[in-house]
């Protein structure tokens, strides 16, 4: 997973985007299908039915390499009885597929038990303000999204002549789903989505590096006019590859850390926000597993994950399990206070609230707990500050991401740092490694930044086979000591 950093503006005017209905189901057919899920002794069933259509453009080589679109409709029927999940998914809605992918989960989810009859189906569709899009970009001309790409790509192209190479790539997407249960719960959801991201290299005696920028989340085009320009995404990305041929090798031993704002909010959702996720936590695989109520890290540490951030890429106005999702605190001033929960997980974890976490790639995945948005809260210190009161350490500009174990160890790959000499940032740094375990990191933070900010909203998160769209972020933060791999 890839994240860089930048606070963002907030997009104006909200307005809810009409759903379509692509399935042609009415409740009565879906209440009998879920009957049929149900047939073999199940103890909940769901239909989760998406329709899906996808827009890409890449220009790479000096040349549109790429344009493309598709169309995806299909459902995904799952049944829970105990710990075991029966599941089947179709894409042909005729109610005969229907009925077989139904008793196909049914089976996988045999039980002993009177066949339950599913309540009439209510609808809970409500409206929201959380994707604030005025037009969803997958309505717009295809000439209209070339012309990012190609202003993006330009940008970088011109910003050096050591660029030598330049990818720039467009997507978006329109998703309408429907989400029905056997307790009786009818909702719908739309879910706009957009990004466009540069990717430059640089080359200089031989030596190439690559710079990476870009932006998006559930917003209209119009983002890149009022909140980040497609010539800014392309500069960025091309300054990131140049000042890296400049960079030193980076040190190697324990240093004070400072971690910038938004860049660095990776290493919290990988290395804290996953095992706060509620299956691995039931299954004692988290290192956080018996930890509830205690204290895991410094006073100065509070850790949400929200789903509910208007136009941001991890938002959605209900979950995949059709749940309304809240800000949910996972640690509170160092102490564990909450899990990110599915109904699975719920279910087995007896009376676990559901905080509107259960994510699936598509239809023909079944939903487990995933983060959002997920954050360090901000604190009080100036990061002017912060970075002052290092005399020799290191500053971490971005990451690209890492390897966490369930024990809680981790490396990350820094992408671009600084050295801290005297309380001043100096020479860029290139392939460093931070290294260190979960709990000690959250422990040995000792000065937090109020300067939140957030990732680039490019960002993806892969966890048992399924990506999903999420994003992360952090204040200016100082870790007193840590691991720095490197030149030794």
């Amino acid at each position: 997973m890839c994240h860089h950093g930048r606070i963002l503006k907030r997009q104006t005017e909200p307005r809810a985007i009409p759903y379509a209905d692509h399935f042609g189901l009415s409740p009565a057919d879906l209440r009998s299908v879920l009957a049929d899920a149900l047939s073999s002794g199940g103890e909940f069933a769901e239909i989760f039915m998406e329709h899906r259509a996808y827009d890409l453009v890449n220009m790479e080589e000096d040349i549109v390499k790429e344009t493309a679109e598709s169309v995806s409709l299909g459902m995904g029927i799952r049944v829970i009885r105990g710990d075991r999940t029966g599941f089947g998914y179709t894409n042909d809605f005729a109610m005969d597929k229907v009925r077989k992918a139904a008793l196909t989960a049914a089976a996988i989810a045999r039980g002993r038990g009177v066949q339950a009859s599913p309540p009439p189906l209510r609808d809970r569709t409500r409206a929201s303000d959380r994707l604030a899009v005025r037009r969803p970009a997958s309505g717009s001309a295809l000439g209209r999204k070339v012309a990012l790409v190609r202003e993006a790509y330009g940008a970088a192209q011109a910003y050096d002549p050591r660029i030598v190479k330049v990818k720039a790539y467009y997507s978006d997407s329109l998703v309408h789903l429907c989400v029905a249960n056997s307790e009786g719960l009818l909702v719908r959801d739309t879910r706009p989505m957009v990004k466009l991201v540069c990717v430059a290299i640089s080359e200089k005696d031989g030596q190439r590096e690559a710079g990476y920028w870009g932006g998006g989340g559930r917003v209209g085009l119009e983002y890149f006019r009022d909140v980040l320009t497609p010539r800014q995404i392309g500069e960025q990305a091309a300054r990131e590859a140049v000042v890296l041929l400049g960079a030193v090798d980076a040190p190697a031993g324990e240093m004070p850390i400072v971690l910038a704002p938004g860049h660095s909010g990776v290493l919290i959702h990988e290395a804290v926000g996953h095992l706060l996720e509620a299956d691995f936590n039931r299954k004692k695989t988290s290192i956080f597993w018996n930890k509830m109520g205690r204290r895991v890290g410094s006073e100065l540490v509070t850790i949400y994950d929200d789903p509910t951030i208007p136009s941001f890429r991890g938002s959605y106005n209900v979950d995949d399990e059709g749940t309304p999702p809240r800000r949910t605190l996972l640690i509170d001033k160092g102490v564990v206070r909450g899990l990110l929960q599915d109904r699975l997980s719920a279910r087995l974890m007896k009376g676990a609230a559901l905080t509107g976490h259960g994510r699936r790639q598509d239809y023909g995945h079944w939903p487990i707990p995933r983060m959002a948005n997920t954050y360090i809260a901000a604190g009080g210190d100036a990061p002017e500050d912060i970075v002052r009161s290092v005399d020799k350490g290191f500053y971490v500009a971005s990451l690209s991401g890492g390897q966490v174990e369930d024990s809680g160890k981790f490396t990350f790959s820094v992408t671009l740092g600084y050295l801290i000499e005297g309380g001043k940032l100096t020479a860029p740094v290139k392939q460093a490694t931070l290294i260190g375990t979960n709990i000690d990191i959250l422990r040995r933070i000792d000065r937090v930044g109020g300067d939140l900010a957030f990732g680039l909203q490019t960002g993806t998160c892969s966890k048992d086979g399924q990506d999903v769209p999420v994003n992360d972020g952090c204040p200016t933060l100082r870790i007193g000591r840590m691991t720095v791999g490197g030149r030794s």
